[in-house]
C-alpha cells in the first residue's frame, strides 16, 4: 500500500470535520481521544504536499472545542448535579463518583481558570462543559474561558506538531509512518501518565472525605 497515495486522497475538509466533530464530542463530554486526533491531524499538515492547512485544522479543534463545550454547560445548567449520578451509574470508569467529586474540587478551587485549564487536562476537557453549566457559572465568565482555553490549547499544539512534524521530514524518510507511529504512541503514553496521576487524585480526595466524616479522627 502506497501510504502517501493514500494520504493524498483525503479531502482536506474532511480532515477538519473529523478533528471539529470529535473534540467538540469530547468537550460535550464523550470520552474520545482528541488530543490524538489533532495531535494525526497537524502532523498530516506539516507535508506540505497535501493539502491539509495548519491553520484549518487549528480553527476547526477551537470550534469544536467551544461548540462542544457551549452544548455540554447548556445540558449541565439544565439538568444540574443529577446528570453526573446518572452519569455514574451507566459509566462509572468515566464518570463515577471520584471523578465527579475531583473535578467538582478543582472548579471551587480554581473558578473558571478550571475552565481554562481544563482544556489542557484529559478529566477536565470531559467535565469542563457540562460541570460548569451545572454548578451555575455565568455563561459569559464561562465561554471567556472557554474560547480562550480552546485557542490557546488547539492552536499551541498545532503550530507545536506541525514546525516539529516541518523539521522531522527533513530527516526522516517515510515521515508519514514513523510520524504516526510516534504520535499515537506518544498520546498513548501521555495519556496513560494521566490517568494513573487522575487516580492518585482521586483516591487522596477520598481518602480526606472519609477523614472528615469520620468523628474518631476528629
Amino acid at each position: 500500500m502506497d501510504v502517501d497515495a493514500l494520504l493524498q486522497s483525503i479531502p482536506p475538509l474532511l480532515v477538519y470535520v473529523v478533528v471539529g466533530a470529535v473534540i467538540g464530542m469530547e468537550s460535550l463530554g464523550i470520552p474520545l481521544p482528541g488530543e490524538i486526533m489533532l495531535v494525526g491531524a497537524a502532523l498530516l499538515s506539516s507535508r506540505h504536499e497535501l493539502a491539509v492547512n495548519p491553520v484549518g485544522v487549528g480553527a476547526a479543534a477551537v470550534l469544536g472545542a467551544a461548540v462542544g463545550d457551549s452544548i455540554g454547560y447548556t445540558v449541565g445548567r439544565k439538568l444540574g448535579m443529577p446528570l453526573f449520578d446518572w452519569l455514574g451509574r451507566r459509566f462509572p470508569r468515566h464518570f463515577g463518583h471520584g471523578h465527579v467529586a475531583l473535578a467538582e474540587h478543582l472548579f471551587h478551587r480554581w473558578g473558571s481558570h478550571a475552565v481554562f485549564f481544563g482544556r489542557f487536562i484529559a478529566l477536565l476537557r470531559i467535565f469542563a462543559g457540562p460541570l460548569a453549566g451545572a454548578l451555575k457559572m455565568p455563561y459569559p465568565r464561562f465561554l471567556m474561558a472557554n474560547v480562550s482555553g480552546a485557542i490557546c490549547w488547539a492552536g499551541g499544539t498545532t503550530a507545536l506538531v506541525y514546525y516539529a512534524g516541518v523539521a522531522a521530514e527533513r530527516w526522516l524518510q517515510r515521515f508519514s509512518w514513523i510520524g504516526l507511529v510516534v504520535a499515537v504512541v506518544g498520546g498513548t503514553v501521555i495519556a496513560l501518565v494521566l490517568r494513573n496521576r487522575t487516580a492518585q487524585l482521586i483516591a487522596e480526595l477520598g481518602a480526606e472525605e472519609d477523614q472528615q466524616s469520620d468523628p474518631s479522627t476528629a
